[in-house]
């Protein structure tokens, strides 16, 4: 079996007979040793020592905040309160599944956006756990990765975004390349049958470009699938999403926005407002999601569908919440308890 996104930490887990991932000394300490983790240059002494200690010791013993309120710089201090209530969370839910639930239907807010993503890369590694398809596990990146936007040959592309800002800095550093010109997208190779098998060895680069395409595409049916996964791993409802062109339902009965500016977009349609013609270039796909058993939905939706909007930001960044998808199905309080 191919393995990819190694660097979620998803080897170092146990699992559960739900197959749920189970916290080990093992990540904990790997997750500890990430570099946006790791004290800075020039760290206090106190914070050196606590870091060492948790990471090569005891990477579950308790930390006050009496031990945090010692340290010298303010930052560290407020970035130690966040790690370390982080940490505690992991240890005091059954599973990581559990702990995204808990983040994503109510205390998400006071948790680091960088914190939700690398929560969401494993529990995602796990829904797609034996997956094949490239297209499917390229556009899973969405969930914890910001995608930054491309129009090339008419074509929509999809680029990591840290990996773009690299290759842009390149850019200013190398004459040659500034002669090239073109977009740093072109620089990087478009996810394609030819390269498809390649991905799995470089799953953990981030470097190949999705093509998102129309709504038979490989690459937004791809996230269509990823979406049934994490809905079907995370709650236990078995759900079928179709990418599509457009809404035609002039009477929503439910919609959910894949990201923040998705949510804005879609509000002021339920409003009834016009969308003037900028703002509407800024949605790049739409699904529309059924429930398997109507049983497990809101009466008031029933057999109704459910939209699904995602949409860039004006700066061309799209920032999926793949919490939304969880947080803002109309679910019934059985399935919910589920």
């Amino acid at each position: 079996m191919k393995d990819f996104w190694v660097s979620s930490g998803h080897h170092l887990l146990d699992r559960d007979e739900a197959d749920r991932l189970i916290v080990t000394d093992a990540f904990l300490k790997a997750y500890l040793a990430r570099p946006e983790l790791l004290p800075p240059e020039g760290a206090c002494e106190v914070e050196l020592r606590l870091h060492h200690e948790l990471l090569m010791h005891h990477p579950r013993r308790p930390v006050t905040q009496d031990e945090i309120a010692v340290m010298g710089d303010p930052d560290a201090r407020e970035n130690w309160a966040f790690m370390i209530s982080f940490r505690d969370r992991l240890l005091a839910t059954p599973s990581l599944e559990a702990a995204y639930l808990q983040l994503a239907l109510g205390s998400a807010a006071d948790t680091p956006p960088l914190f939700m993503n690398q929560l969401a890369q494993v529990v995602l590694r796990n829904a797609l756990d034996g997956e094949t398809e490239p297209a499917v596990l390229r556009a899973a990146e969405l969930f914890y990765r910001p995608q930054r936007v491309s129009f090339h040959e008419g074509a929509l592309l999809l680029a990591d975004a840290e990996t773009i800002e690299v290759h842009e800095q390149n850019r200013h550093t190398s004459p040659l390349l500034s002669m090239l010109g073109g977009p740093a997208v072109t620089e990087l190779e478009i996810l394609d049958e030819t390269n498809a098998d390649s991905y799995f060895d470089r799953s953990d680069a981030f470097d190949m470009v999705l093509r998102l395409g129309g709504a038979h595409s490989p690459g937004r049916r791809g996230l269509a699938d990823a979406m049934e996964a994490w809905i079907r791993h995370l709650v236990a409802v078995t759900v079928t999403i179709e990418p599509v062109e457009r809404i035609e339902d002039d009477n929503w009965a439910w919609f959910v926005g894949l990201d923040a500016e998705a949510t804005r977009i879609g509000n002021a349609l339920w409003r009834g407002e016009d969308l003037d013609p900028e703002t509407a270039e800024r949605i790049v796909a739409l699904f529309r999601l059924r429930f398997s058993d109507i049983g497990e939905v809101r009466p008031q939706v029933g057999a109704q569908p459910i939209w699904l909007i995602m949409a860039m930001t004006p700066d061309r960044m799209i920032r999926m919440k793949p919490q939304n998808l969880i947080a803002g199905l109309p679910l019934c309080a059985t399935a919910q308890a589920t």
